[in-house]
């Protein structure tokens, strides 16, 4: 995943976004408690928007796509 860095030199190797000392965990922090993607990118200006939004539909995939039925995944009704 592109959006996702790790990297021993950068936050002691913890999942940041890329071209960033942001860590990923942040942003599920910030969605937990309630805020907004918007708010997010306020706060953490050095995230792009796409990032953001690559990291949790990756996290969505992960977590979800496995329990979803198959006419889910193939978007019908």
């Amino acid at each position: 995943m592109d959006a996702i860095k790790v990297d021993p030199e950068i936050m002691h190797g913890t999942p940041c976004f890329a071209g960033t000392r942001v860590p990923v965990v942040s942003l599920f922090e910030h969605l937990a408690a309630g805020y907004g993607l918007d708010y997010f990118i306020y706060q953490f200006p050095t995230v792009r928007r796409e990032q953001a939004e690559a990291v949790i539909e990756h996290a969505k995939r992960v977590v979800v796509g496995p329990l979803e039925p198959e006419w889910a995944r193939a978007g019908r009704p």
